[in-house]
């Protein structure tokens, strides 16, 4: 017979094998098998086709050829109506046969390795395949009518791009193999294909609302009627098999009809659904795409608001940033030149004839004060003299023993908090008792003791010092701008800003030094003083009666000659008011040009500077206090000094009258007020010490005892001073 081949001519040894196996088939006596593998075949030759039909083979091997298509032309699937297996594995099959449903005899179907798509839905009328092997192919789904393979034993679908199994596949009772790629599978899930086919069948059947069977309850049944059918299959019997196999087409062509119908009404419903679901989602895009552009629009609004605040909020952090900065160099401009004034102003009194001049004044009048005479004694106004020295002392001994006790206060609560309890109890009950002492008692023990005489006449001393009370101040002003400028320092540190660095640490160099100048010449004074009080004391052992009695009263009384003398012409108040400002060394100055108020009300802060005083923010308020003092006389006329009034001799208070304390700086008050600075160390406490020779006020008294560095600079600590704030 001959044989046509279309694509790709067979070697001549494949021509061979494949007239081999046609003749082998033909022979007598010969099986049911027909085996045309490895021929290197594009196509089944018809050959092979009319001798399945005429010798009603079984069994037809195609494999490992190079078929693209299982019908050639003029070629019709009845041919392999007999046909029980079905080989076509490792070939090039693009698709099976539409209608390969006519194949009812077909058992076994191998179309592994192929390039099957898709298989066609006709495979359901297949009712006795039992395996069938779609392995290694492009295959994206399974066609429903796989579940009305009712004899389906082994499915593999392995190897493909199967993501679900259908539903209708609960329905193959007697599926037992089940192999697919469980890893790459989304219905069911990848536990359950891991799980076998029992569970996918399982999870199948539950979806569908059916109750799962074992596949051996369903198998038995299906063979023994394929048996029995294969026992009457005998060459006496045709005529009975074709009448039966008449029926059952029939049987067989009018349930096809009636699920033909009920799939066109399935069909129909469904895209009603569809059209119905494709109208609802219409509307949902353009309600979503409505949506989303209000959002949209809202977005750019809130981002535009957002954008615009944010725009805003940078400009007003930058223009405060610019003025901190502005005022920081205001601040630290206004400083140093308080600095330097204070630093010029120190020179100038150091080069100055008049505190030498006032010191000789000051040892001619001790040395006056060591000779007592006759009258003094006479006049001495002796419970006067010792009440003011009894509450001299009574402050003295106040202020100490408070110092004493604060500062055994703060020591307890670091060492010893429990123990020294009933050692404060007993102090401020001793300060209790002090206090509540009978003053004419008091009085007239002093009357009786020289050695408290002596000490009351010791503690006004140093009180009634102007030199020593001028360094006094001079230390408080520089203490100031110690902290001043420490604050001025942690402030720069936190805005990042390096200017004036250099210029604020030299200033800052220049006060220490200073302070140290002073606290020397503050005690070097204090020695003069007690040299003075020696050599009183020497004097007084001659037991002259009430000699320190009398020496208090002269204290009380008498002023340095120079002071008397200049001002001799001044007002009342102008002195009064020069005391308040403790401003009180410029008072030869102003009795020397016969300043008085009605002159100070003409005059400018340029005019002050010309005639000696030299701090700017003490020219603004000794104007300012000028003008509201005239103003006061002008709204209340009584309160005007009368003209020409002079002072004389200043008359001596009864008791020690000390200028208003703190004593204020002088310049500007609102810029030389402290604020409270904290402790560097502990950010607890306020700071209280400055450390010597760097300056910095930056540690509280408990914090500073164990260091010996600086905590800001990192210089070594030579000295502590600790300042007492006044309320």
């Amino acid at each position: 017979m001959p044989l046509f081949f279309r694509k790709r001519k067979p070697s001549e040894e494949a021509r061979k094998r494949l007239e081999y196996q046609m003749c082998l088939a033909k022979e007598a006596g010969a099986d049911d098998i027909l085996d045309i593998s490895k021929c290197e075949l594009s196509e089944i030759p018809f050959g092979a086709f009319a001798t399945c039909k005429v010798l009603q083979k079984k069994v037809l091997i195609v494999h490992t050829n190079h078929l693209t298509s299982l019908l050639p032309k003029s070629c019709s699937l009845l041919s392999l109506a007999t046909i029980k297996v079905l080989d076509l594995h490792n070939n090039q099959l693009a698709a099976l046969p539409e209608d390969i449903g006519q194949l009812g005899a077909l058992q076994v179907l191998n179309v592994e390795r192929n390039q099957l798509t898709y298989l066609p839905r006709s495979i359901g009328n297949l009712i006795q395949l039992q395996t069938l092997n779609v392995k290694d192919n492009k295959l994206k789904e399974l066609p429903d009518t796989v579940g009305e393979l009712r004899s389906l034993r082994t499915l593999d679908i392995s190897e493909n791009e199967i993501q679900r199994l259908p539903q209708m596949l609960a329905h193959v009772r007697t599926l037992e193999t089940l192999s697919l790629d469980a890893s790459s599978m989304i219905h069911p899930p990848p536990e359950v294909c891991g799980a076998g086919t029992t569970a996918i069948q399982q999870f199948l059947c539950k979806e569908s609302g059916l109750e799962y069977y074992p596949p051996s309850q369903y198998l038995l049944p299906v063979l023994e009627q394929d048996g029995a059918e294969n026992s009457r299959d005998s060459p006496d019997g045709p005529p009975d098999r074709f009448s039966r196999e008449e029926v059952k087409w029939q049987n067989r062509f009018s349930d096809y009809e009636k699920r033909k119908e009920q799939k066109m009404l399935e069909k129909l419903e469904f895209e009603r659904r569809l059209d119905l679901g494709q109208r609802e989602h219409a509307q949902l895009l353009q309600q979503s795409s409505c949506q989303k552009d209000e959002i949209l629009q809202t977005v750019k609004e809130e981002q535009s608001r957002l954008e615009q605040g944010l725009s805003e909020r940078q400009r007003y952090l930058d223009a405060e940033r610019q003025r901190l900065q502005e005022q920081l160099k205001q601040t630290e401009q206004s400083i140093a030149n308080r600095i330097q004034k204070l630093l010029q102003e120190n020179q100038r009194q150091k080069k100055s004839a008049e505190i030498l001049k006032s010191l000789e004044n000051e040892r001619i009048r001790m040395e006056q004060l060591m000779s007592i005479t006759q009258e003094e004694t006479e006049n001495l106004r002796q419970r006067e003299i010792a009440a003011a020295m009894q509450q001299m002392l009574t402050e003295s001994c106040k202020n100490r023993l408070i110092q004493m006790a604060y500062e055994s206060q703060r020591q307890s609560l670091v060492q010893q908090a429990c123990s020294s309890m009933a050692e404060m109890d007993e102090r401020f009950q001793q300060i209790l008792s002090w206090q509540q002492m009978d003053q004419n008692k008091a009085i007239s023990q002093i009357l009786q003791e020289s050695a408290m005489q002596k000490a009351a006449f010791e503690a006004l001393q140093v009180k009634k010092d102007l030199m020593h009370r001028q360094i006094r101040n001079q230390i408080r002003l520089i203490e100031t701008e110690l902290l001043q400028l420490t604050q001025l320092e942690l402030k720069r540190k936190s805005l990042d800003t390096e200017a004036l660095q250099e210029v604020v640490s030299g200033q800052r160099r220049a006060l220490s030094s200073l302070l140290q100048q002073l606290l020397k010449e503050k005690k070097q004074r204090e020695e003069e003083l007690r040299e003075i009080l020696t050599e009183l004391e020497a004097k007084s052992e001659t037991k002259q009666e009430n000699y320190w009695l009398i020496q208090y009263q002269r204290l009380l009384n008498q002023k340095p000659l120079s002071l008397k003398l200049q001002e001799e012409g001044m007002e009342r108040q102008l002195v009064a008011l020069l005391v308040q400002l403790s401003a009180e060394h410029y008072l030869p100055i102003f009795a020397h040009h016969r300043i008085s108020l009605d002159m100070l009300s003409r005059m400018s802060p340029g005019d002050l500077a010309k005639i000696g005083v030299s701090e700017a923010g003490l020219q603004h308020e000794i104007l300012q206090r000028v003008q509201e003092l005239l103003a006061k006389a002008r709204i209340q006329p009584e309160l005007e000094p009368p003209k020409g009034e002079v002072l004389g001799a200043l008359e001596s208070p009864t008791h020690p009258q000390e200028p208003p304390e703190p004593v204020r700086p002088s310049a500007p008050p609102a810029e030389l007020q402290p604020q409270a600075s904290e402790c560097v160390v502990c950010l607890e406490r306020e700071a209280q010490m400055v450390f010597l020779t760097c300056g910095h006020v930056c540690c509280c008294q408990q914090c500073c005892q164990p260091l010996r560095t600086c905590p800001l600079c990192r210089q070594e600590i030579t000295q502590r001073l600790r300042i007492y704030h006044s309320s």
